[in-house]
């Protein structure tokens, strides 16, 4: 009786260790696999900025009324205009594209003439001297572009409830534009009749292109 349970005991103990030597040369196996890839895969990248002086990155109209392009393109001063500056800055032969949006705030829900179908917007290129400071012309905010029409480049929300003033690519180590917002009513629609406020913000957005 003793030479069989003798016998089970030394056949316990040689199953485990054969079974402890067979884990232990997968596992061996799994761990020391290498692979050398034939691609070289590259990283380039960047960053993207805005800045400015104003308490806020945008322009509040408050109980304002409806005025000409040649009177909006004249506005001045605070809550008339909006001054920012854009920088980037590139690693290696990365392109950057960027989209600035103009973001409507629902700061008045119960607004009736004051709204994205009313209110103008010209934004101007003040390093661009060769056109005198101007660059497109005055438009109503729900006609520019949605910003969904570029999000997929630029990282831009993808929403057709904000507005692209203006889109492009950077490339090279350091770029900078500087930029004025003007906003007004359009002269063509109604006067208010009642208190309303409206709110714009302005956000810029970039991401490398694919590479």
């Amino acid at each position: 009786m003793k030479d069989n349970n003798s016998k089970q005991v030394l056949l316990s103990v040689l199953g485990v260790a054969i079974l402890v030597v067979a884990v232990v040369g997968v596992s061996f196996a799994a761990f020391s696999y290498t692979d050398t890839g034939t691609q070289v895969n590259t990283i380039t990248t960047g960053s993207i900025t805005m800045s400015y002086t104003e308490d806020t990155n945008g322009i509040n109209l408050t109980d304002a009324l409806p005025m000409s392009d040649t009177e909006g393109k004249a506005l001045t001063g605070e809550d008339n205009v909006f001054d920012f500056t854009v920088t980037a800055s590139v690693t290696g032969n990365a392109t950057i594209n960027y989209a600035i949006i103009a973001a409507p705030e629902d700061s008045n829900n119960s607004n009736t003439f004051i709204t994205d179908s009313t209110v103008k917007v010209y934004l101007t290129d003040t390093d661009d001297t060769a056109t005198g400071n101007t660059s497109d012309s005055p438009a109503v905010l729900n006609t520019l572009p949605a910003s969904n029409t570029v999000s997929a480049t630029t990282g831009a929300p993808n929403t057709a409830d904000d507005y692209v003033l203006a889109n492009g690519t950077y490339s090279g180590a350091s770029n900078s534009d500087s930029y004025r917002l003007r906003m007004w009513i359009d002269g063509s629609a109604t006067a208010p009749t009642t208190s309303e406020t409206y709110k714009l913000r302005v956000r810029v957005y970039g991401q490398a292109d694919a590479q």
